[in-house]
């Protein structure tokens, strides 16, 4: 699995890049912050949503500070998605590397 640090992930969007943002904290989380683009599947809810999501698109997996994202990265891996990035960190990097006006918590 790939792993990105919030400013390659915000330099490799810059490029061009669309990757599927997919934000896995609960939704008292992504109320306080979120990354713009993404799309909320909390942890819990993932497997009974996984159809919402394409195997086969590139896949960018958040939470708030890269732990919860680098498992369902792995689960995802296991059930055939092949193009999958962790963001390494999670938000919380991302406040301090990309958006220092973005919300912590």
């Amino acid at each position: 699995m790939r792993q990105f640090r919030p400013a390659e992930l915000a330099a490799y969007l810059q490029t061009g890049h669309t990757p599927v943002l997919v934000d896995v904290r609960e939704p008292w989380e992504a109320e306080r912050c979120s990354i713009p683009g993404s799309v909320l599947i909390p942890m819990g809810e993932l497997t009974g949503r996984l159809q919402e999501l394409n195997p086969d698109a590139e896949t960018v997996v958040i939470c708030h500070h890269g732990v919860r994202s680098f498992h369902v990265a792995r689960y995802l891996e296991s059930v055939g998605f092949e193009n999958v990035i962790n963001l390494s960190g999670g938000v919380a990097a991302w406040a301090d590397e990309v958006d220092p006006a973005m919300p912590r918590y």
